[in-house]
């Protein structure tokens, strides 16, 4: 199984999972400027859609999309306790996680990221995540994760995307429980893993 990466985009968080839950991976790294990997072959004819994570199964089948990666890979070793069992609330609960932190979090960074927006897009999306992190901030006081006291596939996507904030000089002073938080994630074993790995931690 490989996964196609780069580092420290969205494709860290299915590298966390995979990593916490022992699956053996292969990396592949991408460059998304020329949409080669680190062995020179067009990724656009692994993933047409251009963009990290994919992952490529043993039978050649191609699987995207950072949502669904997570679920996959956290069902391939459901001891690993990254997703609850079918069909009960608790993995309704980490699903609802996964819904919020594309839609509201990994989406709402996208105009920062954006070196055409208007400088007017760019203050409105930093509006708009920072109702995002008083939200989080809020649900996260008395919780050592997003869903109590287990670490999901949630919350390995939610310290990916939380983390741009580094690259993009947003303060988390303000969020002190969403601080605290990105600590306790950076500090698993998995995460430092994966985190060296993709050079992103010395």
């Amino acid at each position: 199984m490989k996964l196609y990466y780069t580092p420290g985009t969205c494709s860290l968080a299915p590298h966390i999972v995979a990593r916490e839950a022992d699956l053996g991976i292969d990396l592949v790294k991408v460059d998304l400027a020329t949409h080669k990997t680190v062995n020179g072959e067009d990724y656009t004819k692994t993933n047409p859609k251009g963009y990290v994570p994919a992952i490529v199964l043993d039978r050649d089948e191609v699987l995207t999309e950072a949502s669904a990666l997570l679920q996959y890979l956290s069902d391939l070793k459901p001891q690993a306790g990254l997703l609850p069992p079918v069909g009960t609330l608790d993995r309704f609960r980490v699903i609802e996680w996964l819904t919020f932190i594309s839609a509201e979090l990994h989406k709402g960074f996208s105009p920062l990221w954006d070196n055409g927006a208007p400088e007017a897009t760019k203050l409105a999306a930093r509006d708009r995540l920072a109702n995002r992190f008083s939200y989080l901030n809020r649900h996260l006081a008395g919780r050592q994760y997003l869903t109590g006291d287990s670490f999901t596939s949630a919350d390995a996507y939610c310290f990916t995307i939380v983390n741009w904030c580094n690259f993009l000089n947003i303060d988390l002073a303000p969020y002190p429980n969403l601080g605290a938080y990105m600590q306790r994630v950076a500090a698993r074993p998995k995460v430092r893993e994966a985190l060296m790995a993709e050079g992103l931690l010395k």
